[in-house]
């Protein structure tokens, strides 16, 4: 086969390159070249060559300038599709790069916030914790028994703790009005021209155009912004910690409602011995009235929330005032133990002395002489000395208008004007002033009117 196509090609060369001589005469002498059909092929082929060579020089002679022109347009073409690259590249980066801007602000805004709420809750539930140390539990609903039955079992309680200023734990965050609009002057102010009126309305409503289109567009990424996996984490993120925000603001309310049942008790025992809660809660108040709408709490926009722990800064507030006029309540009796036994009740009754009906206006503990008889609130002793019937009587201001009086003593321990606490005592159990033996007259006076000791007695048994 390979032999058959060389025979071939030698054939076509020789058939189309025959041999060829060249005569040159010259003197009489005649020379002659011949050109054989491998050498005429091979001159052939460099003359194809040359022409070609002169024909592609010609050619980038003659069309110099087009084909730089071109290629110049060619690369121009490349350079501006590399930097529209380029500029999408950037836009792309820099959407996304202020999307993340914008969901860190947001995440950090909605984390800083949910840490001001749970710091706002701890502060209240610090709050509640010093106020369940420092003052008794009431107990709501509970059955009492009355009368001297329920008098006798008080005999053998232990006094409670001294008062303490609970206003002195309030919250750390604090509860602020909103910017005050600018009041009005006393002259007249001039009036604005319409031309004045119409171009500041159209510039206000331009700018607030303008605003909402740059919030909205920088509001909606691109798709492809959302499908970055940090902004899907980070959104993610977001949304988790808004959800512990709206649970934070559940949790206040439930507390609030807490800490209002717990008001509702206390309010319900202080109405029980005579008292008014509102006089107690509004003692000393006043100034002018902002709604909760126009307040805030610093750091935290969030209306619902705000709402919540103003409410329950307030009921807190209010649980505080009553708990420090209950400790100004004489809630128990003024001598303890099985050694003594109430001898006589508060209300009409045989006079030991004229064995006619008569009223007596206190209790009588009746028990062994010289026994310590203590003060059945915190206040301020009034008079200490002897005073007709009482005999021997100290007599303690417990503000909010309860006095109370203790008579028969042997011998006084305190003197007027001397401050002092629940279960301080007072005096020595005796028989002095109108007495038939060794015992305690114990009088409680609310509102300048004298008022039976075992109401009070037995409201204080619902305080553990």
């Amino acid at each position: 086969m390979l032999q058959t196509l060389i025979e071939r090609a030698r054939n076509w060369l020789y058939a189309t390159f025959p041999e060829r001589q060249i005569y040159i005469r010259s003197d009489g002498r005649v020379q002659f070249f011949t050109f054989g059909a491998p050498l005429q092929a091979t001159l052939a082929g460099i003359a194809l060559i040359f022409l070609g060579w002169v024909a592609f020089a010609s050619v980038n002679v003659i069309f110099k300038d087009h084909i730089i022109v071109v290629k110049d347009h060619r690369y121009q073409q490349m350079q501006a599709n590399y930097e529209n690259r380029l500029a999408d590249l950037q836009m792309s980066y820099d959407e996304l790069n202020g999307a993340l801007v914008g969901a860190e602000d947001k995440f950090r805004s909605v984390a800083d916030q949910l840490q001001l709420k749970q710091q706002a809750i701890g502060s209240l539930f610090t709050r509640r914790n010093v106020l369940n140390a420092a003052t008794p539990v009431i107990a709501a609903g509970t059955a009492a028994q009355g009368g001297a039955a329920g008098i006798r079992e008080t005999l053998g309680l232990t006094s409670a703790g001294s008062p303490t200023n609970f206003g002195a734990n309030g919250s750390e965050m604090g509860i602020m009005p909103v910017p005050v609009q600018p009041q009005p002057r006393t002259s007249a102010p001039a009036r604005a021209s319409l031309l004045d009126g119409a171009v500041r309305t159209f510039a206000s409503a331009a700018n607030a155009l303008l605003h909402r289109s740059r919030t909205e567009t920088a509001r909606v990424p691109s798709p492809a912004v959302l499908r970055n996996p940090s902004f899907r984490a980070l959104a993610e993120q977001t949304n988790r910690i808004e959800k512990m925000n709206r649970v934070e603001t559940g949790l206040l309310q439930n507390f609030d409602s807490q800490i209002a049942a717990r008001e509702a008790n206390v309010e319900g025992l202080i109405r029980r011995v005579g008292l008014n809660p509102d006089r107690v809660k509004g003692h000393g108040m006043g100034g002018p009235l902002l709604p909760l709408s126009d307040t805030r709490v610093v750091g935290i926009s969030d209306p619902a929330f705000t709402t919540a722990f103003a409410l329950t800064s307030a009921h807190s507030q209010d649980l505080e005032q009553l708990f420090a006029a209950l400790t100004h309540v004489p809630l128990t009796t003024p001598v303890h133990g099985a050694g003594f036994e109430l001898t006589s009740d508060f209300g009409p009754r045989i006079d030991p002395f004229t064995h006619h009906a008569g009223f007596h206006p206190g209790l009588d503990f009746g028990g062994p002489w010289g026994a310590a008889v203590s003060a059945t609130a915190p206040g301020t002793v009034v008079f200490a000395g002897p005073r007709g019937g009482y005999g021997n009587m100290v007599e303690i201001n417990h503000g909010f208008g309860m006095h109370t009086r203790y008579g028969h003593l042997s011998s006084i321990l305190v003197r007027t004007g001397a401050t002092v606490a629940k279960g301080t005592p007072v005096g020595r159990l005796g028989s002095t002033g109108r007495s038939t033996g060794p015992h305690v007259h114990y009088e409680v006076w609310l509102a300048d009117a004298v008022r039976d000791p075992s109401r009070f007695i037995e409201a204080g048994r619902h305080v553990q």
